[in-house]
């Protein structure tokens, strides 16, 4: 809880009204706490380790990490909370992941649990399953998030599941009368909530249970290889549950109060609650959010490796950057691809700036206030991020110091160590520009009466005093661009002066014809920047291609 936050008698009261969506689910835990009171909350995130973490699993966490602080607002704090980053690392390899190494030596451990097939990157860790819960308790850790991890294998080995897998047990018959009715007939055959885990091969079985025994504790099976007939303790890591059951013995074993899940898993939610009802336990407040999409529409797929990684975002942008993209609209399903990431760089930077402006209750609905759990920071960027690619894209910047050049003529006293967060953002633009703007860079020749409209706008702009401000600038553009064909018809775009508007065309043109781009920041903007005599060289150079 910030310092701010307890300085603020209304803070409460505000949040109690609050339409901004973290608040709307921890409204959902308070009331479920006047129904059955606890002295601590328990929020879940899961992660299946069967391909490497992508960022889908990152909002996930840091999305319920919102709503918990939401919750802790809502309460003032008084009732404990735990985050828990649980990873279903027991479960069976079904099938080996397209974007690792060393294939062929993980389709020899096909069917085993996630911890026991070796890993197939190194031999840092113990397993493929140890190898991916690593790298994705590294990432939460650089995020700062708060949470306790937990390892499917070790709750099952270490026994703390057995309690409630011998409640399962007991209970065998009225889960299985929930689940059976969801499943097609020939699986429904051979279904079981338990899958016993073969102590010869150590693959996971999908067998059927041929008998079961709650007073001692087993279930008995047909082993696949010897034919023998065998039973064993469901405890102890022996055995393991279907997911689904699986998943409703977690929360049970747990006392998990709150778990999201994506769109795909809506039935999914709804049998793992009626199977937590019937081990006696109530099912977790939900909240189901959108999936993300690739750039061709499709599920993003950990064992595809389609989409986006975390690596990949963090490369081109900020971590603020991808808060801000998970917290917004997260009912609605959106395109996750390197596309999306220079708008949601600017808008963070924009969301940072209203944010200083705004009262408690406009700052609750703003989205900085939840990725920074109550205390943004101050904002500190000088300059746009589509300001930035503009400039190495018009300068060919190779290196950091190039950029740094016009930035300190733009911005004197801004250097690289009074602005390290901006200095971040600078190498986030190089990057970017390298591998997707300069790829797609292609320059359009301008047609008779655009040339003739650019060289009116070089003279314009060599008439300029060198210190001219960006608005200055800018009207010098709006001035030449009032002409045919680049004069607003339609009479929707007004101007402060009165004059006829300037279309979109006309802007474009110049970022078409001069940056080899589709669009781009203010251009008024981009010439103080730049520089007056770098744009005038950079229009002579465009005029002379078309020559």
């Amino acid at each position: 809880m910030s310092t701010v936050e307890a300085q603020v008698p209304a803070l409460r009261e505000i949040a109690e009204n609050s339409n901004a969506w973290p608040f709307q689910e921890a409204r959902k835990i308070v009331a479920r706490l006047k129904k059955h009171p606890k002295d601590e909350v328990v929020f879940e995130t899961g992660y299946g380790p069967s391909g490497l973490p992508h960022i889908g699993t990152f909002g996930e966490v840091a999305r319920t990490t919102m709503v918990r602080h939401a919750f802790r607002v809502l309460t003032d704090d008084k009732i404990k909370t735990r985050l828990i980053a649980f990873s279903d690392d027991m479960d069976g390899l079904r099938k080996v992941p397209e974007n690792v190494p060393n294939r062929e030596m993980m389709a020899r451990h096909l069917g085993k649990p996630l911890s026991r097939v070796p890993d197939p990157f190194s031999s840092e860790y113990p397993s493929f399953g140890a190898a991916n819960n690593a790298r994705l308790r590294a990432f939460l850790d650089q995020f700062g998030f708060q949470y306790e991890f937990l390892s499917s294998t070790d709750c099952y080995t270490s026994g703390r599941f057995d309690a409630t897998l011998l409640r399962v047990l007991e209970r065998f018959d009225a889960v299985m009368d929930i689940m059976l009715p969801s499943l097609r007939d020939e699986r429904a055959q051979t279904y079981s909530p338990f899958l016993p885990i073969s102590p010869h091969s150590g693959i996971v079985l999908q067998v059927p249970i041929l008998a079961h025994d709650a007073k001692a504790g087993t279930i008995t099976y047909e082993d696949p290889d010897t034919k023998e007939r065998v039973t064993t303790l469901v405890t102890g890591g022996r055995a393991k549950l279907q997911w689904k059951p699986d998943w409703a013995m977690r929360w049970v074993a747990l006392g998990v109060d709150y778990e999201m899940a994506g769109k795909d898993l809506i039935d999914s939610v709804k049998l793992s609650g009626e199977v937590c009802g019937a081990l006696g336990g109530t099912p977790p407040e939900s909240f189901i959010y959108e999936l993300f999409l690739d750039e061709r529409g499709q599920k993003i797929s950990k064992s595809k490796g389609n989409g986006l990684t975390i690596d990949e975002w963090l490369r081109y942008a900020s971590p603020e950057s991808l808060s801000l993209f998970m917290y917004r609209e997260p009912k609605a399903a959106k395109r996750l691809y390197f596309d999306v990431i220079p708008r949601h760089v600017d808008e963070y930077q924009q969301f940072l700036e209203t944010y200083e402006r705004q009262d408690l209750k406009q700052r609750l609905s703003n989205p900085v206030w939840h990725i920074h759990s109550g205390s943004p920071p101050k904002p500190d960027m000088p300059i746009s991020f589509s300001m930035l690619l503009t400039l190495v894209a018009s300068s060919n910047a190779e290196n950091a110091d190039t950029l740094w050049g016009f930035i300190g003529r733009y911005r004197p006293g801004v250097t690289p160590q009074t602005h390290p967060k901006f200095d971040a953002l600078v190498r986030y633009a190089i990057h970017y520009f390298r591998d997707f703007v300069l790829p797609q860079k292609k320059f359009r020749e301008p047609s008779e009466g655009e040339r003739a409209a650019l060289l009116d706008l070089r003279e314009a702009l060599a008439q300029l005093p060198p210190d001219s401000t960006a608005e200055q600038i800018q009207q010098v553009v709006y001035e030449v661009g009032r002409r045919e064909p680049f004069l607003d018809k339609t009479g929707k775009i007004k101007s402060k002066d009165g004059k006829p508007g300037v279309a979109l065309d006309w802007f474009n043109m110049l970022y078409q014809v001069l940056l080899g781009q589709e669009k781009g920041p203010r251009f008024g903007s981009f010439v103080a920047v730049y520089g007056l005599k770098n744009t005038i060289e950079m229009i002579d150079g465009a005029l002379a291609r078309s020559a």
